[in-house]
């Protein structure tokens, strides 16, 4: 039986990943800040330790991965706006301290979640391949899991017995997604059915359902002759307008009508910036990013070629069904949440 470690697993895609691990027998040693949910997947079947890896010794790391065969790192700071010295500590010192203890004690693989936010230059770039480096990292984010992606090259250099895969997934959505739909959600909620998006929301993005992403994981766990460091892009394959995607999302399945207010790009991104330069005062995130608006603004859609190739990817959930089965999870989660209302009400 496989023994797999799965941090960031009270996240998003964390969750997911062990979901499905436990589906398919495997013993799974989940590890996340958020207690609550830990409780859930030990009720799952999984093994939970409560950790912070930005703040974790070695010894506690040395413990967190022994008796595994394999890493699943998910866990990292996702965010437009930030402490350097916060990324670094969560996506970089992290994923050191991760590779130290998986290959002193002879974890066979390290799968490492990754970003193709390392692309983002302000251009539009259509089917990005692995190798495309932008001239400068558009943020501190970016800028630290391209950093993580160096200690595991090192690491492939340095310990031959372990065999290290880098996954860049692009915009994950679906069940327990806490970054893409509900940020939109909950501005559609705040400004009465009204999205502002630049340009109308005629940007031309990959997302990928979270289903999707933890398959290209496993892809990379069982594959024998992978060779170490590679890393490959992950998405869906099925580029669309956002405005598409989220009328198909709230309108068709939801019935819940919105109207999408143009903004230009220009107006948008003047904002964004006094927002950032005001937090540096504020110490407060601003509601808005010069990336975070950017990434809204300009088309980007990755090349996939080499994950179908070398790992024989293939979405296993289409992007019309991932819309749809978000749908119902985000009704089940709000139903749970009136039930829950009503009992404290």
């Amino acid at each position: 039986m496989r023994r797999i470690l799965v941090t960031g697993a009270t996240g998003g895609l964390g969750r997911n990943a062990v979901r499905t691990l436990l589906a398919q027998g495997v013993e799974v040693r989940a590890t996340g800040r958020n207690a609550a949910v830990g409780r859930e997947l030990e009720r799952m079947g999984a093994q939970f330790v409560a950790l912070d890896l930005a703040q974790a010794s070695p010894r506690q790391v040395d413990e967190l991965v022994r008796g595994m065969d394999t890493v699943w790192h998910c866990a990292a700071l996702s965010s437009p706006w930030g402490a350097e010295r916060d990324f670094i500590a969560a996506n970089v010192t992290a994923t050191g301290q991760l590779l130290r203890a998986a290959a002193s004690l002879h974890v066979a693989r390290f799968v490492h979640i990754s970003t193709p936010a390392m692309y983002f230059d302000y251009r539009n770039r259509y089917e990005v391949p692995e190798t495309f480096r932008p001239d400068a990292f558009v943020n501190a984010y970016a800028r630290s899991k391209a950093m993580a992606e160096k200690l595991v090259q090192e690491s492939v250099d340095r310990h031959r017995g372990m065999t290290c895969v880098i996954l860049r997934p692009r915009a994950i959505f679906g069940p327990y997604d806490q970054v893409l739909i509900p940020r939109l959600a909950r501005v559609l909620q705040e400004r009465g059915g009204k999205l502002p998006l630049p340009n109308g929301g005629a940007v031309s993005i990959d997302i990928t359902y979270v289903d999707n992403v933890v398959h290209a994981m496993w892809l990379a766990t069982v594959h024998k002759t992978i060779a170490s460091g590679a890393a490959f892009n992950i998405t869906n394959g099925e580029p669309a307008r956002l405005c598409d995607i989220l009328h198909t999302l709230f309108c068709e399945h939801l019935q819940q009508p919105f109207q999408i207010v143009s903004v230009p790009y220009r107006v948008l991104a003047l904002a964004a910036r006094l927002m950032q330069f005001a937090s540096r005062f504020t110490g407060r995130e601003p509601s808005l990013t010069p990336y975070s608006i950017g990434a809204l603004s300009f088309d980007m859609t990755l090349d996939n070629a080499k994950a179908r190739k070398v790992l024989g990817y293939r979405p296993i959930v289409s992007l019309q069904e991932g819309i749809a089965l978000t749908a119902q999870w985000m009704r089940q989660e709000a139903a749970a949440h009136k039930v829950g209302k009503e009992r404290n009400g």
